[in-house]
């Protein structure tokens, strides 16, 4: 069996001393779509945060591509980040550059390519996302959909392994939000990227998501794994279902 991806072994997040989520474990297998899930303060942002480096755990370990991001330093550290790309929920864009300078930007800094190559290189991630024809233009000139696309197209500059998604659908009306579960599905398919996504709109999770895993907030960790369709139908755990079929009670809406 192919190893995975990811690996998440016994880990325990937080801030400081004061632990948010504990002796978490997961494997996220390479090309798949994996969603993290939960409700508004089940930390599923702050988890995101850890694997892609920004903060290190209290406990455990975050292997990516076979480096562990928790205790990887220098080159091995870099190594480890280069095999990655991240679209941020608001994404990020530097609002005085064109889509296509912000694009360049992690190619001007990590490698030494011509400015034609680079050029060439931004508007084809551009094109991979359906902003062929945008590349001139500031983020204040196009939609919030499409700002979302030109996160990804930055997030994809230097062909990274794995894609994290921090709430891609935040913000979007139904349509656009439709558009953009289609382009992760079409990037998937054609790229063979892996795609890990932090959302809680059930439309986006039924139509992208491989697997998932569901954090809870009481209960300090994962509460659930596996198929969406399956936790929906099967699941036994009452916070599982009030979640997946928009029920109120113990979860708090997102």
């Amino acid at each position: 069996m192919a190893q995975p991806i990811i690996r998440v072994e016994r880990l325990t997040i937080g801030y400081g001393t004061r632990a948010l989520l504990t002796d978490m474990s997961f494997e996220v297998q390479r090309g798949e779509v994996f969603a993290i899930l939960g409700g508004s303060g089940s930390g599923k942002s702050t988890l995101l945060k850890h694997m892609i480096g920004l903060f290190r755990p209290l406990a455990g370990h975050i292997w990516l591509d076979g480096i562990d991001i928790a205790a990887a330093e220098g080159v091995m550290r870099l190594s480890a980040l280069r095999r990655i790309g991240v679209a941020y929920q608001s994404g990020a864009l530097f609002g005085s550059m064109t889509l296509a300078q912000n694009v360049r930007l992690a190619l001007e800094e990590y490698t030494d390519l011509p400015d034609e190559a680079m050029d060439l290189i931004a508007r084809m991630k551009l094109d991979l996302v359906g902003l062929k024809d945008f590349a001139e233009s500031l983020p204040a000139e196009v939609s919030g959909g499409m700002q979302k696309r030109a996160a990804i197209a930055r997030a994809m500059a230097l062909d990274p392994a794995i894609l994290f998604l921090d709430e891609p659908s935040a913000g979007l009306d139904p349509v656009t939000s439709a558009g953009l579960d289609q382009l992760i599905l079409r990037l998937k398919r054609g790229l063979g990227v892996t795609f890990v996504v932090v959302t809680h709109e059930l439309p986006s999770i039924f139509t992208i998501a491989d697997r998932v895993i569901m954090l809870d907030r009481s209960a300090r960790g994962i509460v659930a794994e596996g198929r969406p369709q399956d936790l929906r139908d099967r699941s036994d755990n009452p916070v599982v279902r009030q979640f997946f079929n928009r029920q109120a009670g113990a979860l708090e809406t997102a």
